[in-house]
């Protein structure tokens, strides 16, 4: 399971109506489906959060036609590894729209919205990478960053709006987009020794601070990036 489905799952349970978005409609429509069987009430709203002008559109018919947006939770990412010189251009500049490029584009569209209500929670997911890097993924490192500060301006714009915009930053989780490295012994035994933990992260685990940023417990939260780790930002 990926930390969207995790995510959409835990706020569901917690009592939310949930919106679950993605560009590929049959695949939405499965996990729709999913949540749907499992008696939790769900939205379909297929867009391609990397394009700005169907976000737009997208967003705005569903204020319109369906309901108000009250949390956003900025998901969308990719992954490429290569050694840094060696690195695409082309792939560079996916990952930065895919990673830092949606969550500008989500993000305004929604708090639009928000903004005349007086109220709203957004959460973009960060990483572990937003304060370290590894070899092999710089840009990813930098897009993360960059939706760490990202972060920091939506709150600093939006909070006078009512708005509480934060952050979760995910360690190492057993999701699809770590599979080759859960598949790989050697680099579990450097994560096993490198965290306090000991252990990859459950992306069960990222349910709480998700349900905090989006509660009113979070009403005085603004700007900030909750590392759920392990304790590997905290050591050495």
């Amino acid at each position: 399971m990926g930390i969207g489905n995790a995510l959409a799952r835990g706020l569901a349970e917690a009592g939310a109506s949930v919106v679950v978005n993605g560009r590929n409609a049959s695949r939405l429509k499965k996990a729709a489906q999913k949540l749907e069987e499992e008696g939790f009430k769900v939205h379909e709203l297929p867009f391609d959060a990397c394009d700005a002008e169907a976000v737009a559109q997208a967003v705005d018919r569903f204020e319109r036609e369906e309901r108000p947006i009250d949390i956003l939770v900025n998901n969308a990412g990719m992954q490429h590894r290569a050694p840094l010189e060696e690195f695409e251009t082309e792939a560079f500049d996916r990952l930065m729209k895919t990673n830092v490029s949606s969550v500008f584009y989500v993000g305004q569209a929604v708090a639009r919205h928000m903004i005349r209500r007086g109220q709203g929670k957004i959460i973009n997911i960060a990483s572990v990478q937003s304060a370290l890097a590894r070899p092999g993924i710089g840009p990813y490192t930098a897009s993360k960053g960059a939706v760490t500060n990202l972060t920091k301006g939506m709150a600093t714009d939006w909070a006078k709006y009512g708005l509480q915009v934060n952050a979760i930053a995910p360690g190492y989780f057993d999701t699809p987009l770590n599979a080759a490295l859960v598949n790989d012994p050697e680099f579990c035994a450097w994560l096993e020794k490198r965290t306090p933990a000991g252990r990859w992260g459950k992306v069960e685990e990222l349910v709480g601070a998700c349900v905090f940023l989006a509660s009113n417990a979070s009403s005085f939260v603004n700007g900030h990036t909750l590392f759920v780790d392990g304790g590997i930002t905290a050591s050495l």
